[in-house]
């Protein structure tokens, strides 16, 4: 696959995904969802709370994670946030609560569709503490030293340089702040087929790293104290639950046990680290 072929899928998946006001993907029938499902159903299953979930703007919560990392952040008052990939603001809203009107949220996000309704969504419920900037997570439009914690939420995987992600992100980060960031991890290499899929990309999986290699490019960054600090592995029905997972499954004739293996490689994790 081409890279820029990649961002433009993946442009282009989320910009789709903003206009619906929905997920990309339909409903699963497990409780529990990957980075890719509905919204509320997903958010519960990756450690938000009901009251998350109805503290933010109708329509901020897109189902997209794959984690919480405001609530792993222990956010303080006064202290300015960045959030890469924020999508409709769903983090950055809750970020925002919790640093409180002397501190700020910074969501950098490249789909102009995304920054629209998130835009709208703090401008509707007057969200003054919040900015939402169009740029790319490799290039991020922040000086240096700028904020206190970073976050991320399912969104890493889908870079094409995440070396030059956690570059930026150490960049942007003040010295001592802290970095927390949900993001889907594998195991072990995928199978060739799938590596060369846009469905498997957009759909958070090609994309992903090794879990140490992940760790590792975060440590060579330059940031310290890396560990994660939770993982979960990824029940079957919820990979084949995802529309582009089931388009791959039934073109290309995969078997049952090929899928749980595949399953059965992936994990959720939130990883922290900090800057000195």
């Amino acid at each position: 696959m081409d890279n820029t072929e990649i961002k433009k899928s993946v442009r282009e998946n989320y910009a789709a995904v903003a206009k619906q006001g929905a997920s990309c993907c339909k409903p699963a029938k497990s409780s529990k969802s990957s980075c890719c499902s509905p919204s509320e159903t997903a958010s519960k299953s990756v450690g938000y709370t009901d009251e998350d979930i109805n503290s933010v703007p109708d329509g901020a919560n897109l189902g997209l994670g794959c984690g919480n990392p405001v609530a792993l952040a222990s956010l303080k008052e006064g202290e300015t946030v960045l959030d890469l990939g924020s999508g409709a603001g769903f983090d950055c809203f809750l970020a925002s609560q919790r640093v409180g009107p002397k501190g700020k949220v910074i969501g950098v996000d490249m789909t102009p569709e995304m920054l629209d309704r998130a835009r709208e969504n703090a401008r509707k419920d007057g969200y003054n503490n919040v900015e939402f900037r169009l740029g790319e997570i490799e290039n991020l439009p922040v000086a240096d030293n700028t904020a206190d914690v970073i976050i991320s939420n399912c969104v890493i995987n889908l870079s094409t340089d995440k070396a030059k992600v956690f570059s930026e992100a150490f960049r942007a980060l003040k010295a001592g702040g802290r970095l927390m960031v949900s993001d889907i991890v594998l195991l072990k290499e995928l199978p060739e087929f799938l590596k060369g899929s846009i469905e498997a990309y957009v759909g958070c999986i090609a994309g992903a790293m090794k879990r140490g290699d992940y760790v590792r490019t975060i440590r060579n960054a330059g940031f310290q104290d890396v560990r994660i600090v939770e993982q979960t592995s990824m029940p079957i029905d919820i990979v084949t639950s995802d529309p582009n997972a089931q388009v791959l499954i039934k073109n290309m004739n995969i078997p049952e046990k090929t899928v749980e293996d595949i399953a059965n490689s992936i994990l959720s994790v939130r990883v922290q680290a900090t800057k000195a």
